[in-house]
């Protein structure tokens, strides 16, 4: 299996989209209703917001391909105010989960924090996503606080912000 992390570039965006797609609807059914599912993607993953996300120079997009298949994705940004880096989304197609993909994009993430000379990771996970939780806390996370997120349309996510400080050496990647 050869897996390669580059940028997201602008060709990318539809396969992103519709892997962002496929991903919700694998994961989420049970953790949250259909329309919240239909919500977070029409507000998180259209074209122009992705395409301006890339523009951005606060904000990395990573893809992961396996074999030139496109497998997962991630992005993240620097916080106002700086010391801190949000990872905003990591998805990896539900066929290749537990191969490596998710710590190889993260992996990406904690280089674009070094390269800000951020001194923390944090993220925010649905309390009812246990494989994520599970998976995060395998990374060092913890859970930082917890929080009901207005998303707008009536919905509210329920999520923990969790943490992982980074070593003040370089990454060694």
């Amino acid at each position: 299996m050869d897996v390669l992390i580059t940028p997201v570039g602008v060709a990318d965006v539809d396969a992103v989209i519709e892997l962002a797609r496929q991903v919700w609807q694998q994961t989420y059914p049970g953790i949250i209703s259909q329309e919240q599912i239909d919500y977070m993607l029409a507000q998180r993953y259209g074209r122009e917001r992705l395409l301006a996300e890339l523009g951005r120079p606060d904000v990395w997009w990573d893809k992961a391909t396996v074999d030139g298949c496109l497998a997962g994705f991630s992005s993240c940004m620097t916080l106002a105010g700086g010391g801190e880096m949000k990872l905003d989304k990591l998805y990896v197609d539900s066929q290749r989960q537990r191969r490596g993909i998710g710590a190889r994009l993260l992996e990406a993430v904690e280089s674009h924090a070094y390269v800000a000379a951020c001194q923390a990771l944090i993220l925010a996970v649905n309390k009812r996503n246990e494989r994520a939780i599970a998976a995060y806390r395998r990374h060092g996370f913890v859970v930082r606080d917890s929080v009901c997120v207005d998303i707008g349309n009536g919905f509210v996510m329920d999520d923990f912000i969790m943490s992982r400080s980074l070593p003040a050496t370089a990454a060694p990647w």
